[in-house]
Order: structure tokens, then sequence, then C-alpha cells
């Protein structure tokens, strides 16, 4: 019995390398390839070349500082705007008694992902316009006596990541509250709390694991985004993927935009190690 489990392990092993060859070629050598470049010198073209030098890191943490923290703040307030609307709606999702309204719900939710996102976000174009559905509704309701200067904003890039991230926080923490027993609330109120110590003391901490799994993934391709801020927000809404994109296009420079991605990945990889914690910790009580 012992063999045979022996040589299961084996066996596993060898079923795993097709993954492994696959993950080393296609991520941890690129990942390599573009951090060398990153201490690189800019060369003709754009390209890199010797001798190395951290001049790139320092313009990214001197004068590119500013759209690294746009991007970070873009982020994290739209990790925030997604859960203050999505816990409310995954929770009136998950509570429904009547199966065919949560199915319907869940499927408005969902219906977005049937269209392409760079579609969706040109709509937004049309509707954030000076001459767009926004301003037009305020213009013929009196609200305003000129168009809004909507459109190549940040509060424009922000509506954007919402819209286009909101279902990746909606589905985890309706997961999590479909699991719930309501009995603990009985219990709570049973034992004199009222609606909102019930929900921060009972709901919330045993809906946590998906309200930390929904700003994970609203989060990290948040900070990323380049289809978003470059329709939406023009200069005053530029974020890091834009700037890494210009980069490595035409006579950019690739040692730069190389600095850039391995400080975004060290961004998103810090966001990836506070949501383990935290998820073990919740894991641990």
């Amino acid at each position: 019995m012992a063999f045979h489990l022996r040589r299961l392990r084996e066996n596993g092993s060898l079923l795993a390398l097709p993954t492994v060859a696959w993950l080393v070629v296609f991520f941890v050598l690129p990942l390599v390839i573009v951090l060398v470049v990153s201490f690189m010198s800019r060369g003709r073209g754009g390209v890199g070349q010797m001798p190395l030098t951290v001049e790139h890191y320092e313009r990214t943490f001197g004068v590119f500082f500013i759209i690294l923290q746009r991007s970070i703040g873009l982020a994290a307030l739209t990790t925030i705007v997604c859960l203050l609307v999505g816990y409310p709606l995954a929770f009136f999702i998950a509570t429904r008694r009547r199966r065919l309204v949560q199915q319907i719900t869940l499927f408005l939710v969902i219906l977005p992902f049937w269209t392409n996102f760079l579609i969706r976000t040109y709509a937004w174009r049309i509707l954030l316009g000076e001459e767009g559905t926004i301003n037009g509704v305020l213009l013929s309701l009196g609200l305003i006596g000129e168009p809004l200067s909507l459109l190549n904003t940040q509060f424009a890039v922000l509506v954007g990541l919402v819209y286009g991230f909101l279902p990746f926080m909606v589905l985890p923490i309706f997961a999590s509250v479909e699991r719930f027993n309501f009995r603990y609330v009985d219990a709570a109120h049973d034992l004199g709390a009222n609606d909102l110590r019930t929900f921060l003391r009972v709901v919330l901490p045993l809906t946590l694991p998906g309200v930390l799994a929904g700003c994970a993934l609203v989060f990290i391709p948040s900070v990323g985004a380049f289809v978003t801020p470059d329709l939406l927000g023009g200069t005053k809404g530029l974020m890091i993927g834009n700037l890494i994109n210009k980069q490595f296009g035409g006579s950019g420079n690739m040692p730069l935009g190389s600095a850039l991605s391995i400080v975004m990945m060290a961004v998103v990889m810090i966001s990836l190690l506070v949501y383990t914690l935290a998820n073990r910790r919740e894991a641990s009580r």
C-alpha cells in the first residue's frame, strides 16, 4: 500500500511538469527579462543596453511618482466605492426568497460581460461627453446652465473603473452571504443587540472572506488599468498602465517601462500579501 502511495505521488509530480514548464517559460522567464532590462541604460530606439543603472527607478519614484500615487489612489477609491455599492447589492440578491428573482438579479449583474469591455467603455464617452446624455438631461431639466466637463477627468476614470469591476465585488460577497446562517442574527437580537451591532459583530465578520476576495479582485486590475484611463481620463486621468504602454511604443524607453512594470508588479504583490495575511487571520479565528 505504501509503495502504491509513493508511486502515486511520483506520478503526480510528473503530471505537474508541463504546468511548471509552461509557467517557467511564459511567466518566470519574461519576468526575469523585464527585471534585467529595467536596470539597463536607454539605447538607440529606446531599447536597453549596457551599462547597468538605477536611473529608471529613480525617475519612477521621482518625476513619475505622482502617476504611481494616482494609480494606487484611484484603485483604492474604486475598491471602496465598489464595496459600498456591491455589498448591499450582493446582500439583496442573496436574501431573495424566490429563486427566480435571485437568478434574474444575478443575470443582470453578469449581463455587461456579454459585451466587449472596449465597447462598454466607449459608451461612457457618449454618456459623459459635453453633448452626451448626462449633460443633455441636466440641461433640459435646467439644473445647469452650460455643459459640465465630465470627460477626460479622474472622475470619469473612477466611474468607468467602478462600472467595469463592480461585478467582481458583488459575486464573491454574494457567495459569502448565501452561505451565511441567519439564525445568528436572530440569536444576536435575542441577546439584545440592535441591527447595527448585529451587522458589525456578526454579519460582517462572517462574510468578510467574500469582502476580502472582492477587494482583491477589484484593486489589483484597477491599479494596472489601461483602457479605461486611456479612453475616459485623457492626460488628467493618466495611470501607470498608460505610462508603461507609451514607453514600449514607438521610440519610447523600454528600460523605463520595465522599471515601471516591476514597481507596479510589486504593488500588486503587496496587495496580494495583505489579502493572504488578512484571509489567514480571519480563517484562524
